[in-house]
């Protein structure tokens, strides 16, 4: 929905409710345009990610992983 920024100043709490629920919320400026999402739809987009560090202290654990070394012979090899 396209809001002017007199309506969107008084009914702010509506802006965000659609913008949460519906998607997207314009609001318009003189000859601007500005967008109204939920930050979870922004970082979406602006491809923000958390850093390296905390994705290894929080992210997958490796309980499943089998890291045992694989003791076979080592397969031939015509050179």
């Amino acid at each position: 929905m396209v809001w002017n920024l007199s309506e969107a100043k008084n009914r702010l709490s509506e802006v965000l409710t659609r913008a949460a629920a519906e998607g997207p919320q314009t609001i318009q400026r003189r000859n601007e345009d500005f967008v109204v999402l939920p930050k979870v739809d922004y970082e979406k987009l602006t491809g923000q990610r958390p850093a390296f560090k905390d994705w290894l202290l929080n992210g997958p654990t490796l309980e499943d992983v089998d890291i045992r070394r694989d003791r076979s012979t080592i397969r031939e090899a015509d050179l």
